[in-house]
């Protein structure tokens, strides 16, 4: 009964302020590959899907027996931030609750480690008391049958103690207190409880670290929503049939916000906004095609019936809230005390109910209310405006003194803090001409377009510092790009990229949003003279191909719970993987000389477009396909491309 209330409360996004709607109504399956033990090799903290990897959409194959007949006692929940790790965690708990799945457990413990509110020192049973306070049952009872137990670690990456700890002072006692990370280390490698199952949630930049801990792993990586799972989950949130098809052809029109939808928190957000908008509308406004613009429109929906007689009230309260999110993302935190909204000056009920949630304190907890902001990319955008908000000095905060300092943000993020990729592109789409005005206009902020200078010049210095002497100047980050993007300004783009005359990323997958990106700024980039992606794939399919159900093939469970189907895509309806590459390159001013795609496992598909990039490039002279299977009918499309008069081929490997 605990566990069921728990997980029936909404801590990731909220919920509309008129209703509380119940957990199933809302909830759209996700869009989940299952990777054995075996297969799994994680590259810089992310999990890889590869093409022998089964692709599905389950709730329910959490801990069934694989194709080897092996039962799973760890599962690895693996997704970026948003994409909906915790709601797994709590169908998981609403169904085992509810006695309809995951029935093999008497008892489910969830630790939510972004929120662990225990002792320095506790023994498991410790831990089982606190995450179910009332407990009739004694929990050294409890502990007994171990196969009978799950516990849950969401968000893995919170914790912040070391995961190298001696194995002689590991527990192998439940009833034993240690120190809180030896109890929670003991519980990882199994010295704890060996027989007891585990389910642990984390995001891909903690993968790394937590795999040193496992053994006997199973990894299922959250790939989102599929194309029609996005239109599901469209008619699910909005009442009205109208409504939603108008949201959902109005998020789809939209190249950009409509992949971005493949993330659960960004089809939320989009939701959210439509909704505002279409109230008392019969049409819809044109949305910012970046996430910070979807964000800034969001934000105006939410203030727009804010009182507008005293702006200096409003300006106040963002620059406090900035700051707050700020310093929050600064320390890894998400959770803020009451005690901290008051010292900052945030307890003002007619603004703070739209940014924070509030989480009340449990019956027989004695600390008070806590309170996190409605989603962690909503914190990120904030902190990233703390640094371009217009203020007449420097802030201070209960959590300490933060420095305006948008050079030191680029440089930790640079050598270390790869957490503030986020925050740092949208400290790149805020310093937009267009970001500027929209939130001088529409919400009244003053944004100071002071960092723009300091954004190119790192941009520049930060890619010939990777640059060998007396070698081309080269981009080998794809976050350059993103960042670019975000901004979404031609000038700035050409100015960014000026100095440099090659694009080089190695074995790196390329979303369609990374492609978007690309090919924004490769339009932009005169200078462009060699591009090499070795070992690059182009991921157009998967999740963003409509699912074709009717293949049978046995062993597998697949979409709709129909036994026995597979869910696959269907090849005729998929674009050319490279064809935002090529289109971007189809330019008459362009400079493109040398173009290498080895080992990116191009097929026939991409041959009609790369026939026409030959036939009117004016100057690409190099052409490598290494390790492709274009197959006879490809290579006669090639061919086509080679007799045009316009081709200026020279070498073709």
């Amino acid at each position: 009964e605990h566990m069921v209330r728990e997980s029936h409360q909404d801590r990731e996004l909220g919920t509309r302020p008129r209703e509380i709607p119940s957990f199933h109504s809302h909830f759209t399956t996700l869009t989940i590959t299952r990777e054995p033990r075996s297969k799994h090799r994680a590259k810089d903290g992310a999990v890889g899907t590869s093409q022998g990897c089964a692709t599905t959409t389950v709730t329910t194959m959490l801990f069934e027996p694989d194709r080897d007949g092996q039962t799973p006692q760890v599962v690895v929940l693996v997704g970026a931030p948003g994409m909906g790790k915790t709601t797994m965690v709590r169908k998981v708990m609403v169904e085992w609750g509810e006695g309809t799945l995951h029935t093999q457990f008497d008892f489910v413990f969830c630790i939510d480690c972004k929120a662990i509110d225990l002792p320095m020192e506790a023994s498991v049973a410790d831990l089982v008391s606190q995450c179910c306070p009332g407990l009739q049952v004694p929990a050294g009872k409890i502990l007994d049958d171990q196969k009978k137990i799950l516990f849950i670690f969401d968000g893995f990456e919170a914790l912040e103690f070391s995961l190298v700890q001696p194995k002689a002072e590991l527990s192998s006692d439940p009833r034993e207190v240690k120190p809180l990370e030896l109890t929670l280390m003991s519980l990882l490698k199994k010295t704890l409880l060996p027989k007891a199952s585990l389910l642990i949630t984390v995001r891909p930049v903690a993968l790394g670290s937590l795999r040193q801990c496992l053994k006997g792993e199973y990894y299922m990586e959250i790939l989102g929503f599929s194309a029609a799972r996005r239109k599901e989950y469209f008619h699910r949130y909005f009442e009205n049939p109208n409504k939603a098809d108008m949201a959902f052809r109005f998020a789809k029109g939209n190249e950009i916000l409509y992949s971005l939808c493949v993330i659960p928190a960004m089809s939320w957000t989009t939701c959210t906004v439509l909704e505002q908008e279409l109230c008392g509308k019969k049409n819809l406004l044109e949305c910012s095609k970046t996430t910070t613009g979807m964000i800034m429109f969001y934000l105006s929906q939410l203030l727009k019936h804010r009182d507008r007689d005293n702006p200096q009230v409003l300006q106040q309260f963002l620059l406090h809230l900035c700051s707050l999110a700020a310093e929050g993302i600064w320390k890894h935190k998400v959770l803020f005390e009451e005690k901290e909204i008051k010292d900052c000056g945030l307890d003002q009920p007619g603004l703070l109910p739209f940014f924070l949630n509030e989480r009340i304190p449990r019956e027989g907890e004695d600390h008070e209310s806590v309170y996190a902001f409605t989603h962690l990319h909503l914190q990120e955008f904030f902190a990233a405006m703390f640094y371009v908000l217009e203020d007449d000095g420097e802030m201070d905060s209960s959590l300490g003194k933060l420095e305006k300092d948008v050079n030191k943000l680029l440089e930790s993020y640079n050598k270390s803090r790869k957490d503030l990729n986020v925050t740092v592109r949208f400290l790149f789409g805020l310093v937009s001409q267009k970001s500027i005005e929209y939130m001088d206009k529409t919400i009244g902020c003053r944004i100071s377009p002071r960092a723009r200078e300091e954004l190119l010049e790192w941009l520049q210095g930060r890619h010939r510092g990777l640059s060998h002497p007396g070698q081309a100047l080269k981009v080998s980050e794809m976050d350059t790009f993103h960042f670019l993007f975000e901004m979404n300004e031609k000038s700035f783009t050409e100015s960014a990229l000026g100095h440099f005359t090659d694009l080089d990323l190695q074995e790196t997958k390329l979303t369609l949003y990374d492609q978007m990106a690309l090919s924004f700024c490769i339009q932009h980039w005169a200078g462009l003279g060699c591009i090499t992606l070795k070992g690059c794939s182009f991921q157009w399919q998967d999740p963003e191909a409509e699912p074709d159900a009717s293949v049978p093939c046995s062993g597998i469970s697949g979409a709709g719970g129909r036994p026995g189907a597979l869910v696959v895509w269907r090849r005729e309806e998929l674009p050319c993987p490279i064809h935002l590459l090529c289109r971007a390159l189809r330019r008459r001013d362009s400079a493109l000389q040398v173009l290498r795609l080895q080992w990116c496992q191009l097929s026939e598909s991409c041959c009609a477009d790369l026939a026409a990039l030959l036939a009117e490039h004016p100057g690409l002279a190099r052409l490598e396909l290494a390790d492709s299977s274009l197959g006879d009918s490809g290579v006669h499309l090639l061919c086509e491309g080679l007799r045009t008069p316009g081709c200026r081929l020279r070498i073709l490997r």
